[in-house]
């Protein structure tokens, strides 16, 4: 099976103790709003905007606020318009870092992450430095329905690369092309669904052997995702379990 960066199972946890769901809804909101301008309001005909629609509903975010999101995507509704834009550099120890963001300023964007990161011993970099170390693959959180091992055999079977656990349930890879598949071979058996989205997978890890960089890797992964428009994070680097905790 391909590795992962630890990071995947440390934001899990981190994520049911600290989450901002302003930033969470923002982010959404961000999401529907661009994938309903780039493929129309209809979730029956956008797969795109159906599945970002679907992980809004998976954080509870309330009905108006997709509908407004999807307005503005279309231009019903007035708006700065959100641009996608992706930033590449490094992280302490070398790791390599993709920063995907949701922006309606560019050069705001771009000022934050660079402060951000030159506080946290990281470095931005040129377009196209790092973005060639990741793949892209799909990525499920599925929660647990029986015994681990028997959702293991079944989740494999179901198309699954990969597999991480986590408290409650379980990290499921795919290949790209085989993530819509794999989800609906997962709902098909009864696995409920609570996040899925296709994501920069690191090809080789980066590992951080020594607990100050540790301390400096994750506190910079906590400044970035302090940053409002940042929507998702790649980074390939890899913190054993003795220096987290």
């Amino acid at each position: 099976m391909a590795r992962h960066s630890h990071w995947a199972s440390i934001r899990i946890k981190k994520g049911a103790l600290d989450k901002k769901r302003g930033k969470i809804f923002t982010k959404h909101a961000r999401l529907i709003e661009v994938a309903a301008r780039q493929g129309g309001g209809d979730p029956v005909m956008n797969a795109s905007l159906r599945l970002a629609i679907e992980n809004a509903r998976y954080e509870n975010m309330p009905r108006e606020n997709i509908d407004r999101a999807i307005k503005k995507g279309t231009g019903e509704l007035k708006g700065g318009e959100i641009q996608e834009v992706s930033y590449e550099g490094y992280g302490p120890g070398g790791f390599a870092l993709v920063i995907d963001t949701l922006t309606d300023n560019k050069n705001r964007t771009n000022q934050a992450l660079r402060m951000a990161l030159q506080k946290n011993g990281g470095t931005l970099g040129e377009a196209g430095c790092t973005s060639f170390m990741f793949e892209v693959k799909g990525e499920l959180n599925v929660k647990k329905k029986g015994g681990v091992d028997e959702d293991e055999i079944e989740i494999i079977d179901a198309g699954a690369q990969d597999i991480a656990e986590t408290e409650d349930g379980f990290i499921v890879y795919t290949a790209a092309t085989d993530f819509g598949k794999v989800k609906k071979a997962l709902e098909a058996k009864g696995y409920v669904i609570t996040g899925a989205q296709l994501i920069k997978s690191p090809k080789n890890l980066v590992e951080i052997t020594d607990a100050a960089t540790a301390k400096k890797v994750l506190e910079l992964m906590d400044a970035l995702d302090e940053e409002e428009d940042v929507a998702n994070v790649a980074a390939n680097f890899d913190i054993p379990e003795n220096l987290v905790s």
